[in-house]
């Protein structure tokens, strides 16, 4: 069975409270409930995990390697912008993952303009909210080779 691990860094947990009018209203519990039902349709192992910690983030990671993780669904959120370690730990472990972001980046401050982790993605998603985790599950479903 296909494995796909999603990490969601800080702040993220405060969704559906934080912003939501860039954000949205959604919870996190409420959007990995829906991917995970979708990934169950479709024949997939999901598990997912959120903290606010940059260590705990990275030994993560490293753990999805020792678990024989398939697929990774990122959305290192204010890490994106600042994290050569997070970025280390996905280019150690070798496993291919997708970039997800819920507000569109490219539009918002220069700062969060800079993504440490986009030229060594499969791809990047961004801007769709929480549909954004369906359309990363969706293309790692299309690289999937039957």
């Amino acid at each position: 069975m296909i494995k796909v691990r999603v990490f969601n860094g800080p702040n993220l947990n405060l969704l559906g409270q934080r912003e939501p009018g860039q954000y949205g209203q959604r919870s996190l519990q409420d959007i990995m409930q829906e991917l995970e039902q979708f990934a169950l349709d479709c024949g997939l192992e999901l598990d997912h995990i959120q903290t606010n910690s940059e260590g705990k983030m990275v030994d993560a990671i490293q753990q999805a390697g020792k678990d024989e993780v398939n697929y990774i669904i990122i959305n290192p959120a204010g890490y994106t912008h600042t994290s050569v370690a997070i970025r280390d730990a996905l280019l150690a472990v070798e496993i291919p993952f997708v970039e997800v972001h819920l507000s569109a980046v490219s539009s918002r401050e220069p700062f969060r303009q800079i993504t440490y982790f986009s030229d060594i993605a499969m791809g990047v998603i961004s801007g769709f909210r929480g549909e954004s985790y369906l359309l990363a599950l969706q293309a790692i479903l299309n690289r999937i080779e039957p």
